[in-house]
């Protein structure tokens, strides 16, 4: 079972391979280790100074007045404890150390363990392995565990669930011999029954001494536990089925399994049992012969991990502090493409570090997906990710992506980060709307906790923000807010109009442009996304900074509010409304920063004069409407223009001017080669074989005749593929994937 051709990070240094300079791989590395050390001390001094009552909840269950250190009968007694009775036999020392250093060696300890099983990870990936990535794979590894949620909620809640999970990875990585290996994957298996499932993996890739002793250790575990805790062996084993039932009621959303699942569906009894017993066989034999698969591959550590989404899926309870099986599944690679290489990664990463409800929108009908969102990926690892190959071409040389040309900026310091390479080809849909999405609920709760947490705590200073705003545009002679507002409130059309206008264009309008430059314009749209998130960020400091009550929210200042009508101000949160978000969040404005962000997209990429104008008129409508219905002050849209014009600042400033030309590809033709239509080097990229040079950029305008250049800067293909399979365009001097931006 072992990797045959693993040979540790030393292998992976290939004499003549190109990388980036070895200066810059230490000082990323150490940056990583710094990163990893201070998550760390995060994570120790967040559970070091919650109050006493509430860290460590779980380990209550050992050192607690009713815990498995001080329990006269049943382990079970105090329906806290839900481990195996060989855990609650051996681990008896450990939680005496815990009682005398009231959790300060249990939290550390955990921290170890964290680290051990980060190493090993980093050893253990499936080669070949470059130079970079042997590097920097064990300080990114504990990054990762360190800020999963499985870890976290075991760092919280005292929990053993490491120990289980870092004794298969030393069994499957670091033991001599095949009967160190099953006695360690034993140990586990006594601690964690789903354990098990590792038998079949073991057998079916040849390891049948490993898969004896295995079964031998843990049969010996839990016979000596039995001898010595035959009631409470009786209670797990016989009156629980391996502990299903202990502890949390099973159909809490914690419980990320099947059986869970089920539950959450509102099934139970016989037939609960009977769907939960049936669809775990097909899963485990599924799952278990894909992973049988990899193993023989060469990729161990994905079998390994797809092993563990398994058992994830066919435990009675899986817990979250018990999934760190699916995190592992990062290293399987998926997509032929370099630019789909990142998604898989990134979305197990967001899946494991983030709550379930910032990954999908508080809807009703999205409950049965944000509910078992865990369960899910785990089951979509173990039995449908299409999971390359060591084999296959792409594993190694994914089909590069095409980058345009570097062209001279304004200044010689622009692009500050010149490997920020500009993309011509679209980014993935999936990681798009992934990140759209995190991003969104990541400035929702920027929002909230500007005013503490609740929309009440920042009243009165986001009231007198909003008399410092008054008092401001009197002075420039710019308060027309009443004015204009009264004339909205009482013309019936302008009312209808304006309250329209302000409720649904907001959304609609800039998704609508985003969708339309990711179809037609790829290179555009990531030039745009980048300077709207940009503008976004920068809001998001001013809400924190600065919250401000709008015109409408001013109970003596007399504005009518258009849209949502009198609110009651004896009340502190006025009412329903300001429950749902925070109405201090109004300098800048957003409405106006994005309607402008639209108008100046449509106005720079449109091709009709006509289109143009239209795109102006938006940014002119929303500032009427957002002052008309008493939403914002004139300074907010003041604010909002100078975020916009900071983004596309940022984004020339960081990236460089933006892809204004895209040579537009066709069939190869005989004796040409394959076309380049992108360099990233720093001095222009390579020529075809034969033939005219294709030119690309700024470079084109005074460029040699015969060169048919489009000024449909994101329509650029990457060209079609060769029959042999070999990648249609260059990019560069690294692998093409390394720095594809997101």
């Amino acid at each position: 079972m072992a990797n045959v051709e693993h040979r540790g990070p030393g292998s992976a240094f290939g004499a003549g391979t190109p990388g980036p300079p070895k200066a810059r791989i230490e000082a990323i590395r150490v940056a990583l280790w710094l990163v990893a050390a201070v998550l760390a001390v995060r994570q120790a001094a967040v559970v070091l100074r919650t109050p006493k009552g509430e860290r460590l909840t779980d380990l209550e269950t050992w050192i607690g007045p009713n815990g498995v250190l001080h329990v006269k009968g049943s382990l079970y007694d105090a329906d806290k404890f839900t481990g195996t009775p060989f855990a609650g036999l051996v681990l008896k020392p450990f939680a005496s150390s815990a009682e005398q250093a009231l959790g300060w060696a249990w939290t550390f300890g955990t921290l170890g363990l964290v680290v051990a099983l980060g190493l090993v990870v980093a050893r253990a990936l499936p080669q070949p392995v470059s130079r970079r990535a042997s590097l920097l794979a064990a300080p990114v590894a504990i990054c990762l565990l360190m800020l999963s949620l499985p870890v976290r909620n075991t760092l919280h809640l005292g929990q053993t669930s490491i120990i289980p999970v870092l004794l298969v990875l030393l069994g499957c990585f670091a033991a001599r011999g095949e009967r160190a290996s099953g006695i360690l994957i034993g140990v586990a298996a006594a601690l964690q029954p789903a354990v098990l499932l590792f038998a079949p993996l073991l057998w079916f890739t040849g390891r049948r001494k490993a898969t004896a002793s295995l079964g031998l250790t843990f049969a010996g575990l839990t016979a000596v536990a039995w001898a010595a805790l035959p009631h409470d062996s009786t209670t797990y084993w016989v009156h629980h089925l391996a502990g299903a039932g202990l502890g949390a009621n099973p159909d809490a959303n914690a419980n990320q399994s099947l059986h869970g699942a089920l539950l959450r569906f509102g099934l139970e009894g016989p037939l609960e049992i009977g769907l939960f017993l049936a669809l775990g066989a097909a899963v485990a034999f599924l799952g278990l012969r894909r992973a049988v698969r990899y193993a023989k591959d060469g990729q161990l550590l994905l079998a390994v991990a797809l092993t563990g989404c398994v058992a994830v899926a066919v435990s009675p309870t899986s817990w979250q502090h018990q999934l760190l099986w699916l995190l592992l599944a990062v290293v399987g690679r998926v997509g032929k493409r370099a630019s789909d290489r990142y998604v898989w990664p990134i979305a197990i990463v967001l899946v494991m570090t983030l709550p379930s409800k910032m990954m999908l929108p508080n809807m009703s009908v999205l409950d049965p997906l944000r509910d078992n969102v865990v369960l899910l990926a785990a089951l979509a690892s173990a039995l449908i990710v299409p999971f390359l190959s060591r084999t296959a071409p792409e594993y190694r040389k994914p089909i590069p992506t095409s980058y345009a040309a570097p062209v001279p900026a304004r200044w010689k310091w622009v692009p500050l980060f010149p490997f920020w390479r500009r993309v011509l080809t679209r980014p993935n849909l999936l990681l798009e709307l992934l990140l759209i999405r995190v991003g969104y609920s990541a400035y929702q709760q920027t929002r909230l906790a500007a005013t503490g947490g609740t929309i009440s705590g920042g009243r009165e200073r986001a009231e007198a923000h909003g008399e410092q705003i008054h008092s401001i545009e009197q002075f420039l002679h710019i308060d027309i807010e009443h004015w204009f507002n009264h004339l909205t409130a009482r013309t019936p059309w302008m009312e209808s109009f304006f309250n329209f206008y302000y409720t649904s264009f907001h959304f609609v309008v800039p998704l609508s442009v985003l969708a339309i430059l990711y179809l037609r314009r790829p290179a555009q749209y990531r030039w745009a996304r980048s300077a709207l998130g940009f503008a976004t960020l920068l809001a998001l400091v001013g809400f924190w900074g600065y919250p401000l009550a709008p015109p409408r929210l001013m109970e003596d200042l007399g504005f009518i509010d258009t849209i949502h009508g009198p609110q009651d101000f004896s009340q502190p949160d006025y009412g329903t409304l300001t429950k749902l978000t925070n109405q201090y969040a109004a300098m800048p404005s957003l409405h106006f920063g994005w309607s402008l962000w639209c108008g100046l997209t449509i106005a720079i990429l449109a091709p009709k004069w006509w289109m143009k104008a239209l795109g102006l008129l938006h940014p002119f409508f929303t500032v009427c409407a957002i002052v008309g219905t008493g939403n914002h002050w004139v300074l907010d849209a003041v604010g909002g223009a100078a975020v916009v014009g900071a983004g596309f600042g940022l984004t020339y400033l960081l990236q460089g001017p933006r892809v204004k030309e895209a040579l537009k590809l066709g069939p190869p033709k005989p004796g040409l080669g394959s076309l380049v239509p992108a360099t990233a080097g720093a001095g222009g990229g390579a020529e075809p074989a034969a033939g005219p040079e294709p030119q690309i950029g700024a470079q084109a305008k005074a460029g040699r005749t015969g060169a048919k250049v489009e000024r449909a800067e994101g329509e650029s293909r990457e060209g079609p593929e060769p029959p042999d399979g070999s990648a249609p365009v260059s990019s560069g001097r690294d692998a093409p994937g390394d720095r594809t931006p997101s």
